[in-house]
């Protein structure tokens, strides 16, 4: 079970599509910074579908974004440095 983190948006960099040709479906995808902005896309909603999502809840608020990406796990820093310890290793693309 990997964490893959990506922190840039799709429009502004690869990173996401580089991820989604590795991401296994046992994996999770933790967006944050400007990654979480990735969603507002129907694009890579749609690409993202079926894969285990979770966003970054400081992210999230700093860009006020809580009402339209409602849908996605949020999760606290605590919560992400403890997904960081459950996770048998972490990417980030």
């Amino acid at each position: 079970m990997i964490l893959h983190i990506v922190q840039y948006s799709a429009a502004q960099d690869s990173a996401l599509g580089t991820c989604l040709r590795y991401i296994q479906p046992q994996d999770t995808l933790l967006l944050l910074g400007d990654g979480v902005n990735s969603l507002l896309l129907q694009k890579w909603q749609q690409a993202l579908a079926d894969i285990q999502i979770s966003l970054l809840e400081q992210d999230v608020i700093a860009r006020g974004l809580q009402t339209r990406l409602s849908q996605y796990k949020q999760l606290s820093q605590a919560e992400f440095v403890q997904y960081t310890l459950t996770h048998a290793k972490v990417i980030t693309w």
